[in-house]
């Protein structure tokens, strides 16, 4: 089984119609194969549910959070996506992923690093349409890919 961890913005552009990138992102799932696994974590269901309930980010499309919580759940209706509880050694995979932003302020790295690091301790694949986190990914060598 080939496992894969979609960041927000790929959840994103599969849930909502007209999003930027939902051909990109549907086209990339519908490439994957039969056995292919799509992870949530706590935190992309968290930031989806928020997404998609924010009024500055969703505009006419926004949702009441029922309705969020809808679109979760169809796709662990999906049989290829699952909710995975954090990994085991998490703490220390995630310290070592802002290990290169020590001497930085916090920032939008924070929230990456934690991407890179549950990705690495689930063995899948990030999946994001963010080209500043995929890069950082290829510097550190993490397994990251951009759907096309």
């Amino acid at each position: 089984m080939i496992s894969f961890f979609p960041d927000l913005n790929v959840w994103l552009a599969l849930s909502v119609a007209g999003h930027s990138h939902s051909v990109e992102a549907w086209n990339w799932l519908s490439l994957l194969q039969g056995d292919s696994c799509l992870i949530f974590s706590r935190y992309t269901q968290v930031g989806l549910l928020r997404i998609l309930t924010n009024q500055a980010a969703m505009g006419q499309k926004t949702v009441t959070l029922q309705k969020a919580w809808n679109v979760y759940e169809r796709w662990l209706d999906d049989p290829r996506v699952q909710f995975y509880p954090e990994p085991r050694g998490m703490d220390a995979a995630f310290r070592e992923a802002t290990a290169p932003f020590a001497a930085k302020p916090a920032s939008k790295w924070v929230g990456d690093c934690y991407l890179l690091a549950y990705a690495r301790q689930s063995d899948a694949s990030l999946v994001t349409f963010d080209k500043a986190l995929l890069e950082i990914a290829r510097k550190y060598r993490y397994d990251a890919i951009m759907p096309k």
